[in-house]
């Protein structure tokens, strides 16, 4: 009871502190947490924002959009070069509303976080001075230029194709475990606005050791993996292209498997409103033929299927929230028993002010594993999963509830006893 009376007490104490400091101010007089007249912005993001708030102070940022006068959507997607190509889509609200625009640049792939940050922060401001130019806030503006340069023809003697090499070693272990992993990479591609062109190839090797009353276990499991991909643009709606996949897999059970799907897709939306919302449907037919380490649970070794897939997907990124929505099923032809079909994504809605909610997850039912081992596993193949081991289903989920009240505005950074 004492221990309680205490806590009691202690939280008044602490809880007077921000309430003597709200009866002690004026609501009406701007401090540094919140500029008289400034815009009024939410930005809708996956960004640092403490540094946005520090490299941009003239702006009042808002943590619900329904107070905003000003809706920024940052979304980002693969580009050619490797790197990403990231859109800024401005939406004017209230006293702004009609005033709308769309910035982009594009990072290169070995860009650092604090370059690509940087170049958030300076698209961010040239697509905010044509609002704050309508506020009194434009006064503390200032506007330079660097010294022009030479204009020179730009030859790419490369011609859109680029590179991308990968070596990851890994290393963990501890007294009684020891494990080493290599993952290798080599990656050829050509994007332009006619053509994607991708090709892939992926190695894994994983060792493990236990020791346990004076014996060792030894856990090995590797993979190849050589992807092609091959797309034509026709138009703002149709793309038609395919699919190559040759690989081998210990614990797929595979020695190899090669795979050719030709495919046509048809998007509702133009490709080009593709960070903002699109919704895809995809249809493939094709063959695969694999020979296997072992005999699988149907007595084979080698055998040749066909087999095809639809595929549809759904994605949308609003003031509202986003949706991200996806749906695979495919089933081999000589058998239709044997197929698959699963559900998955994540969606985040702004139910009213300050209230979030978000759902993700994935759900399959499986009946398509034909390369299954015949015969009993062995507990640790199964335990140390080095073994596909029959499923009938698979899935995972999650919720995320939060509420948040209080002032409006989000201005200030304070690092101090930070995340450690």
């Amino acid at each position: 009871m004492k221990l309680l009376t205490y806590i009691f007490c202690l939280g008044l104490i602490l809880f007077s502190f921000p309430l003597a400091d709200i009866h002690a101010q004026n609501p009406y007089v701007d401090t540094s947490s919140s500029r008289k007249d400034a815009v009024r912005l939410f930005i809708d993001c996956r960004c640092d924002m403490n540094h946005i708030r520090r490299e941009i102070p003239y702006v009042n940022y808002v943590r619900d959009v329904r107070e905003a006068q000003l809706y920024v959507l940052m979304t980002s997607q693969n580009a050619g070069n490797g790197g990403r190509e990231y859109t800024l889509t401005y939406e004017g609200l209230q006293d702004f509303a009609g005033l709308n625009d769309t910035l982009q640049f594009t990072s290169m792939p070995d860009d650092t976080y604090d370059h690509i940050r940087s170049k958030q922060v300076h698209t961010l401001k040239m697509g905010l001075m044509r609002y704050v130019a309508r506020t009194p806030m434009s006064t503390e503006i200032n506007i330079s230029h660097n010294e022009s340069l030479a204009e020179e023809e730009v030859i790419d003697r490369w011609n859109n194709w680029v590179f991308e090499l990968g070596f990851s070693p890994d290393f963990e272990g501890e007294e009684t475990y020891r494990e080493i992993s290599f993952d290798n990479s080599v990656e050829i591609r050509k994007i332009t606005e006619d053509w994607k062109l991708e090709f892939e190839f992926d190695f894994e090797y994983r060792r493990a050791t236990y020791n346990y009353e004076d014996t060792s276990y030894i856990a090995l499991r590797n993979g190849e993996e050589f992807n092609t991909l091959i797309v034509k643009s026709l138009g703002d709606h149709w793309s038609a292209g395919g699919f190559i996949e040759i690989s081998a897999s210990s614990y797929r059970n595979y020695k190899f498997q090669t795979e050719f799907i030709p495919a046509l897709e048809y998007n509702f939306y133009p490709y080009s409103e593709s960070t903002r919302r699109q919704l895809r449907v995809l249809y493939g037919i094709g063959y695969t033929y694999n020979i296997y380490n072992d005999t699988t649970i149907y007595d084979k070794i080698s055998e040749g299927l066909f087999l095809h897939s639809f595929n549809a997907a759904y994605e949308v990124r609003q003031k509202w929230g986003s949706v991200d929505v996806s749906m695979q099923a495919s089933n081999y032809l000589n058998d239709l028993a044997k197929n698959r079909i699963e559900f998955g994504g994540r969606i985040s809605v702004r139910i009213a002010k300050g209230l979030s909610f978000r759902v993700y997850g994935s759900v399959a039912r499986v009946r398509d594993q034909i390369s299954l081992t015949k015969g009993e596993l062995t507990q640790a193949e199964v335990l140390l999963r080095l073994q596909e081991v029959a499923t009938g289903y698979y899935y995972y989920s999650g919720i995320s509830i939060s509420y948040t009240f209080g002032s409006i505005y989000n201005n200030i950074v304070n690092p101090r006893f930070g995340h450690y």
